[in-house]
């Protein structure tokens, strides 16, 4: 198993979420691989000062992010920014973070127990 790939600290969620995790699935074939030929769209909110709403496609084995709401995503996550940021460094677990209302999720329950395949 290969060492978890960590984001810059410093990362906007627009570069988070719009080019580093569509580079992070293409150069890792493994990850891309476990993606299969499924198509999701997941919508993250992001709450806070910095945050926003990104969406994340999946499609092919491949990612592509963008900016703003989807009409009918699979599954709606909102977090607050801090906690973002946690789960990025590696401080925070994602099943942590929900156990603590951290993190709320809307939708396919299946698809974000996966979210650790395509967000690392």
């Amino acid at each position: 198993m290969t060492e978890r790939v960590v984001p810059p600290d410093d990362i906007s969620p627009t570069d988070f979420f719009t080019a580093w995790v569509p580079d992070a699935v293409a150069r890792d074939p493994a990850r891309s691989g476990r993606l299969g030929h499924a198509a999701h769209a997941l919508e993250f909110t992001l709450e806070g000062e910095g945050g926003g709403v990104f969406g994340v496609h999946i499609e092919g084995g491949a990612v592509r992010g963008s900016v703003g709401p989807l009409e009918k995503p699979d599954l709606r996550v909102r977090l607050d920014v801090p906690t973002w940021r946690a789960l990025n460094r590696g401080e925070l677990s994602a099943p942590e973070a929900f156990l603590k209302r951290k993190v709320h999720l809307h939708g396919s329950l299946v698809l974000a127990v996966k979210l650790h395949v395509i967000l690392g």
